[in-house]
């Protein structure tokens, strides 16, 4: 297999939190296809590469994937150098793996580049961790947007014991509320809502499980933005906080 695509995760949003070895696949690049939550500030790693846009957003007109990975092939066929540059991290919620395996089944080697994730990032941004010794011994991620609309086990969720991160979630959090009510998580649970994580323009608001769309309405909240749900919310670490790299 000759030709090769990098699939490689940009983080969160702050261009200076990305890994070393994402600048070197950037450097290296002669086709960026990007999505549309990547900053644009971290394409100066790759100066000489055409950037196509290939953004997929909830509720906005997207890039069909389908599409995604036949302009992947053919370029790829081309000998050319590809980086599908995603926000994030590439399988965490970010098609990663299926892009893989469809690269791989028409004969391109594929390398995978982590990238950090928004809910770790957001967290830290906001003083949060994601674990606490004796409070929190485990992190749980999950989507609120599923490919078929099929709802989570909230009831499992709830009972979990570790912390929620829930990604995706600002279009349902009528249906996350009601699904940990319900499946019996307490009312008092504190949440973290942080919108734009990372980023110059990051907020954030805590509440509690009960109060989460009210305050949510109030706060005006959008997306992007992760939830963080658990006792880990209550309190904010006393850290000297990343400063944000303004681009």
């Amino acid at each position: 297999m000759s030709a090769k695509v990098w699939l490689v995760g940009a983080g969160p949003g702050d261009p200076e939190l990305l890994t070393l070895k994402a600048v070197k696949a950037l450097s290296q690049a002669d086709i960026v296809m990007i999505d549309d939550l990547v900053n644009p500030a971290v394409l100066e790693h790759c100066p000489g590469a055409r950037i196509v846009a290939v953004g997929k957003r909830g509720g906005c007109r997207s890039t069909p994937q389908v599409f995604i990975h036949r302009l992947m092939l053919r370029y790829a066929r081309q000998g050319k150098c590809v980086v599908r540059l995603k926000g994030g991290d590439p399988c965490i919620f970010g098609r990663g793996s299926e892009e893989a395996d469809w690269l791989n089944a028409h004969g391109i080697e594929v390398e995978l580049v982590n990238g950090i994730t928004a809910g770790l990032a957001g967290a830290t941004q906001c003083g949060i961790p994601l674990t606490l010794r004796g409070v929190a011994r485990g992190v749980t991620l999950v989507t609120a947007h599923t490919q078929d609309d099929s709802g989570l086990n909230w009831q499992a969720l709830a009972q979990s014991g570790t912390t929620l991160v829930v990604y995706m979630g600002v279009a349902k959090l009528d249906e996350i509320q009601a699904g940990l009510l319900a499946g019996g998580m307490n009312g008092d649970m504190p949440v973290a809502m942080i919108e734009n994580a990372s980023l110059p323009a990051q907020r954030e608001c805590r509440s509690r499980l009960a109060a989460l769309q009210n305050d949510a309405a109030a706060f005006s909240l959008k997306s992007p933005a992760i939830l963080v749900i658990g006792e880990v919310a209550r309190a904010s670490a006393q850290i000297s906080m990343p400063q944000l790299l303004h681009a």
